[in-house]
């Protein structure tokens, strides 16, 4: 009894691990990208183009540090199915999603940037 209790909090600690590097790399591509976009233009401009000077320098180990947390979640991802443990949907398509997010990111930056300011304008 004691051992499935033990079994079930380490499926949902792994779940959530995965969950945490998928989230943690959309956010550090979300600050790679952040040198093309200000993120709220209107409402904070000026520390907007101070954080974009600064994260111009930094965005090629932000994008090193993005794909090295989406490769970390899709092991923790394959470490699951070792365990015979079913997989979490969402942790899943989170990861899946912050993987072709990032892979856009570092092929397309501009396009990217053109998009989400498009979105942005209207």
């Amino acid at each position: 009894m004691v051992q499935t209790i033990q079994e079930s909090a380490d499926k949902a600690s792994r779940s959530g691990r995965t969950i945490s590097a998928s989230i943690a790399a959309l956010g550090s591509v979300i600050l790679a990208s952040s040198c093309c976009l200000p993120l709220v233009p209107f409402l904070f401009a000026a520390g907007a183009a101070g954080g974009s000077a600064f994260f111009v320098k930094l965005r090629p180990f932000l994008l090193a540090a993005s794909v090295l947390l989406i490769a970390l979640g899709f092991y923790q991802s394959w470490r699951a199915k070792q365990c015979n443990c079913k997989p979490n949907l969402l942790a899943t398509i989170a990861l899946w999603f912050s993987a072709m997010v990032v892979l856009v990111s570092i092929l397309f930056p501009q396009a990217l940037a053109n998009f989400l300011a498009n979105l942005l304008a209207s």
